[in-house]
């Protein structure tokens, strides 16, 4: 007789289409009954093992050593990724992990692969209940998809209808060994607290908790993937090809739509979601501010700014340090705030210098009959004013031949026809 667990995962694959599966293995009791479940089936399909180690614990190197060890015994290949947890950006730490983690995962998958991960029902339940305490919509409320694309394959999560005590009962009449990562017991972390204590305490009052919230997540889903197909079409509308947004066609969207909408969009984009506040806040500055005055709303690493009539995302602008110059001869250069200059072919016979803006600024670009402020070239020239600080200013001596490779004095255009080569400016927007 066969385990609830083994059977459970022998329908899942039945009922979908083939495809080698990369596990993502912790090492811990959930992902540990779910690998060696998938590796004990006789029609299993190719199967990888992936552990990422974030670097939080002093133990994670014998962690991952266990792991290897434990995938030598099924036999099934193990790969290891140490990744660097970004705390910059405003998330807390579970954030930030899960974001390096995700990310790893994406960059380990092999074409069409589909990444098992072990979330449960408890898990589940955990989920929705932190979505409705920040206010989430359909989306969030639906809490984790069974199945969605990821990466170059699909993100997989068989075990949503089983609650964990199927897994810990599986580990322990297979006396698998497993690790306990001591962060789990931390009650400051939202996902313990939660389970620790106001899980249990619903559970004793309305036994049916776990299977009424699944239940509610499961319509929630349904009404998020019907507005789902709803704002994809309006982004398709909205957004340009330079990635930007309709700023007052986003604003004139039933709430319904413009929330998911602009969700999606920031997070193509790699960028983080806005709180209900800052959304707020984002729509108030364009209908008050009015769509030429730059608006701007920031939150963690993100900005998103309002400019001829468009909504632009960005990671969070550093400031320029104005008394900035560095000499280049054509090699690439970083530039201060992001970005680089090089020259596109060639080098150049004598150095130049290159500065940022300082105030002041004059250029008479080849085949012009004036002289022009930067002010009047960089508005003619639609150049978003955030970049403005950042672009170079490429100087012979005290003589500004160049701006970036927008425009060029005559000097300039001699100086680089003698190099054979042009500069190229390269933005990080």
């Amino acid at each position: 007789m066969t385990h609830a667990l083994v059977d459970h995962l022998a329908a899942a694959l039945t009922a979908m289409e083939p495809a080698p599966l990369l596990v993502a293995y912790s090492g811990g009791p959930d992902s540990s009954a779910l690998l060696h479940a998938l590796a004990s089936l006789t029609d299993a399909p190719p199967l990888r093992a992936l552990h990422i180690d974030h670097g939080l614990q002093a133990d994670s190197a014998a962690w991952a050593a266990h792991c290897s060890r434990f995938c030598t015994s099924i036999d099934v290949p193990f790969e290891r990724v140490r990744v660097s947890v970004d705390l910059t950006r405003g998330e807390g730490v579970e954030s930030a992990a899960r974001r390096a983690r995700y990310g790893a995962f994406a960059t380990a998958m092999r074409p069409g692969e589909r990444i098992a991960l072990a979330h449960h029902r408890d898990d589940q339940v955990e989920t929705v209940l932190l979505k409705l305490l920040r206010g989430a919509g359909p989306e969030g409320l639906a809490g984790m998809r069974s199945l969605r694309p990821f990466g170059t394959g699909a993100l997989w999560r068989p075990l949503l209808d089983l609650p964990r005590a199927v897994l810990l009962d599986y580990a322990g009449v297979n006396e698998l060994r497993t690790i306990h990562d001591p962060s789990n017991d931390d009650p400051r972390m939202a996902r313990n607290f939660l389970r620790a204590s106001i899980v249990p305490t619903l559970a004793r009052h309305w036994p049916q908790t776990a299977a009424s919230l699944t239940h509610s997540a499961g319509l929630c889903a349904d009404a998020a993937d019907f507005l789902r197909t709803q704002w994809l079409g309006e982004l398709d509308r909205l957004r340009a090809r330079d990635g930007t947004l309709d700023a007052i066609g986003w604003l004139e969207l039933h709430p319904a739509l413009r929330v998911p909408l602009l969700d999606h969009w920031l997070h193509d984009a790699g960028l983080t979601a806005p709180t209900t506040g800052q959304r707020e806040a984002l729509e108030r500055q364009i209908r008050e501010a009015g769509v030429e005055r730059l608006p701007c709303v920031a939150w963690g690493g993100t900005e998103v700014r309002v400019w001829r009539s468009r909504l632009w995302a960005m990671p969070r602008q550093r400031p320029v340090d104005a008394s900035w110059e560095a000499s280049w001869s054509g090699e690439p250069l970083p530039l201060p705030g992001g970005g680089t200059l090089r020259l596109t072919t060639g080098t150049l016979a004598q150095p130049l210098t290159v500065r940022v803006r300082r105030g002041g600024e004059r250029l008479k670009p080849d085949g012009d009959r004036h002289t022009r402020d930067l002010r009047d070239l960089f508005q003619q020239g639609a150049m978003p004013p955030w970049l403005r600080p950042r672009c170079p200013l490429i100087y012979a001596g005290q003589t500004l031949v160049a701006i970036a490779d927008r425009w060029t004095s005559e000097a300039g255009e001699t100086l680089f026809a003698a190099s054979g080569g042009r500069p190229s400016w390269q933005s990080d927007d």
